[in-house]
């Protein structure tokens, strides 16, 4: 084992994300690549502009090609003296670009802060991530709307306060599941889609940026472009079509401000991620619940191992994703805190983001790996599910049988007369119908027969079945941006 190897970070302890596409896009590797590729975009957007000569992008571009130089371990040791891995990387990659081209080394990093790079590496790995957690998303909805469909009318026990409620049917329970992870897609992609550059400069003034006109020489009045209000406004507008530059670079948003210290975009990222764990966790707690042995109404396809009890398949996949779902709202709330950020650049709400912002994006990016094969795998067992709705010998449409029994001896009559028949039927053991037919008044009224046919637990799904048809009517509006 080389010294690299025993501190790596290989999800020993977060299984969840293991393995996973998403591992490999926020790992160390990955976050290097950004920081670099963050470099070279900004000094493409500034030769882009004249702020910088010609060939200097590709000089930097070149030097940052190779990432063996630029190795994690290394960059985090030496993180520690300034406080950031940028520094150290700056250093490496203006070592690189001097032994090839010496004049571009000056324009490594020119006039931005760590932070801009850092933040706009960040952004860059997010939006790998989402991509990738978006098209498991897909996954999953276009698996649970199948599983609606074909389930729309198959009768199950709806259940509240973990006891048997009414009559519902699975499909509407899966198109409900649907419904919550296209809610998850649906505020990933907009998130996606605004995740911004970061360039300000040392205090967010973009003032080392407006040093310099279009022609990459000091901005005076020979260098006001035509109608231009005044020498001074053209210096400025040169910082601000910098960042729309180097948005355009990086593939990022054009931020309105620098926001090193307005931390909208990493709480909107927390925030959603923390949503989609929740909607993912839905569907594992469901699962987690139907498959117990008492209940056994669903399984998952090749379950995992007990190390101790051979009998026992668990439901590993919805566990991992449950575990998941607890864990990532602790992860946003840090993101959340970190919005009170001090001054102009924040010590320590910044520095608090880093890692819990990563975690949140492999653990959700994990639960959705995982959850997509829990929801194309499900096995669902209706002829269990019938046993369970039969459990309570009608019982559990005691609501449809008052609402009958109202028309006929009124709702204070029905009411009473139901709640006695149930009591006899839980005491006696006997089927509700048979308890009813104990009531001369209901006997007179209702037959045995209409009696039994109305306890039929199958015969009240309410209005199950269009509602799942509603619900599949939402389309799943994946687009081209959802695509890593």
């Amino acid at each position: 084992m080389t010294s690299d190897d025993a501190f790596a970070d290989t999800g020993l302890l977060s299984p969840v994300r293991a393995g996973t596409a998403v591992e490999e896009a926020t790992g160390d590797a990955a976050y290097v690549r950004a920081l670099l590729d963050a470099e070279v975009a900004l000094v493409r957007a500034q030769a882009l502009l004249g702020h910088a000569p010609d060939g200097a992008a590709e000089a930097v571009a070149s030097a940052a090609a190779g990432t063996a130089r630029f190795g994690a371990r290394s960059l985090a040791l030496r993180a520690r003296s300034g406080g950031n891995p940028v520094i150290p990387l700056v250093a490496d990659l203006t070592a690189a670009v001097a032994e090839e081209t010496p004049e571009a080394a000056a324009h490594v990093h020119r006039g931005a802060t760590s932070q801009d790079i850092l933040d706009t590496a960040t952004m860059l790995v997010a939006s790998e991530a989402l991509g990738l957690i978006l098209a498991d998303l897909h996954r999953i909805a276009t698996a649970l709307g199948r599983t609606a469909a074909e389930h729309r009318d198959t009768p199950m026990a709806g259940r509240t306060l973990t006891q048997h409620a009414v009559p519902t049917t699975f499909g509407l329970k899966a198109a409900g599941w649907r419904s919550l992870v296209l809610d998850a897609a649906d505020r990933l992609t907009a998130v996606r889609s605004t995740l911004p550059v970061q360039l300000g400069g040392a205090a967010g003034t973009l003032a080392a940026f407006t040093a310099f006109g279009h022609s990459g020489k000091p901005a005076g009045d020979a260098d006001v472009r035509p109608g231009a209000p005044a020498t001074g406004d053209a210096a400025q507008d040169s910082g601000v079509r910098l960042v729309e530059a180097y948005a355009a670079a990086t593939g990022l948003a054009a931020p309105v401000l620098p926001w090193h210290s307005l931390r909208t975009p990493v709480a909107d990222l927390g925030g959603a991620l923390a949503f989609t764990s929740g909607a993912l966790g839905k569907l594992a707690a469901d699962v987690l619940l139907l498959s117990r042995t008492e209940i056994g109404e669903l399984s998952e396809s090749g379950g995992g191992a007990s190390s101790a009890m051979p009998h026992k398949t668990n439901p590993a996949r919805a566990v991992l994703v449950a575990a998941a779902a607890r864990q990532v709202p602790a992860l946003a709330g840090i993101l959340y805190g970190s919005l009170a950020a001090e001054d102009e650049r924040p010590p320590g709400a910044w520095h608090a983001e880093w890692q819990p912002l990563r975690e949140a994006l492999r653990t959700v990016g994990g639960a959705a790996d995982a959850s997509a094969a829990l929801a194309e795998g499900l096995c669902v067992h209706p002829r269990r599910m019938r046993e369970n709705l039969d459990l309570t010998g009608g019982l559990i449409v005691s609501e449809r049988l008052v609402t009958a029994l109202s028309e006929l001896i009124g709702r204070a009559g029905a009411r009473t007369a139901v709640t006695a028949a149930a009591g006899r039927a839980v005491r006696d053991g006997t089927e509700l119908h048979a308890a009813l037919r104990q009531d001369p008044e209901v006997a007179d009224v209702m037959s045995e027969e209409r009696l039994r046919a109305l306890t039929d637990p199958a015969g009240y799904p309410g209005s199950a079945g269009v509602l799942v048809d509603r619900a599949l009517h939402r389309p799943d509006t994946r687009t081209e941006a959802d695509t890593p």
